[in-house]
C-alpha cells in the first residue's frame, strides 16, 4: 500500500447510524450520502454525514444506480471548507448486492476518493472481516453491512480491469479499508 492509499477510516458511532438510517430510509432504491471529515496521512476521519437525494435518471434504473446532484456536492464542499474540513468521498448502498464496488461505480467515480457501500442482502455476501463492530462497551453491539474502499486515482479508466458480472471480488482498483470506531461520540453531534 503506498503512502498515498489511507489504510484506516476512523469514525463514531453516531456517524454510522445516521449513515446507516439515510441509506436505508432510500430503500428500495440506492441511498446517497457524502461524507465529510480530515485527513490524515494514512487516516481517513469521518466527522459528518451530509444526506443526498439520488437523482439518477431514468428514476426507474435507482434501483441499482445513483448519481448525486452537484449543487449538493458544491454546498457540501463550501461548508467543510468554511470548517477545515474536506469531502472525503461518497457513500451509497447495494439493496440487492454485495458491498463491493461495481464496474458501474468504478467508471463513474473520479479517484482519489473513499468510497463506503451498505449492502442490503442479508447473506454471507454481506459480512466481511471488516464489517463495523464497536470496542467493548455499549458500542459492541453495533455491527452493520459496510464496507470502506479507497478508489485509486483514475479508477474509472480502469474499467477494463473490472471482475465479470457477479463476482463478489474487489477489482484490483479499489483498496478495502478498516473501519474503527473511536470510543464515543460527542456530545451535541447529529450529523451536521
Amino acid at each position: 500500500m503506498s503512502a498515498a492509499t489511507p489504510a484506516t477510516l476512523r469514525t463514531d458511532r453516531h456517524c454510522l447510524i445516521v449513515l446507516e438510517r439515510v441509506l436505508r430510509a432510500a430503500a428500495p432504491e440506492e441511498g446517497c450520502a457524502l461524507l465529510l471529515g480530515q485527513r490524515r496521512d494514512s487516516l481517513l476521519l469521518l466527522e459528518r454525514i451530509w444526506p443526498c437525494c439520488n437523482n439518477w435518471q431514468p428514476a426507474a434504473e435507482r434501483l441499482r444506480r445513483f448519481r448525486l446532484d452537484p449543487r449538493e456536492q458544491l454546498l457540501a464542499q463550501r461548508w467543510a471548507r468554511s470548517r477545515q474540513q474536506l469531502v472525503l468521498g461518497a457513500a451509497h448502498s447495494h439493496p440487492g448486492s454485495a458491498a463491493i464496488p461495481s464496474a458501474t461505480d468504478l467508471s463513474l467515480c473520479c479517484g482519489p476518493t473513499l468510497m463506503v457501500i451498505r449492502s442490503g442482502r442479508h447473506d454471507s455476501q454481506t459480512t466481511s472481516q471488516n464489517d463495523v463492530t464497536g470496542p467493548p462497551g455499549p458500542d459492541a453491539a453495533l455491527t452493520l453491512p459496510l464496507r470502506a474502499w479507497w478508489i485509486a486515482e483514475g479508477a474509472g479508466w480502469a474499467v477494463a480491469a473490472r471482475p465479470e458480472a457477479g463476482s463478489h471480488h474487489p477489482p484490483h482498483t479499489a483498496q478495502e479499508l478498516a473501519i474503527e470506531l473511536t470510543p464515543q461520540a460527542r456530545a451535541g453531534h447529529l450529523g451536521e
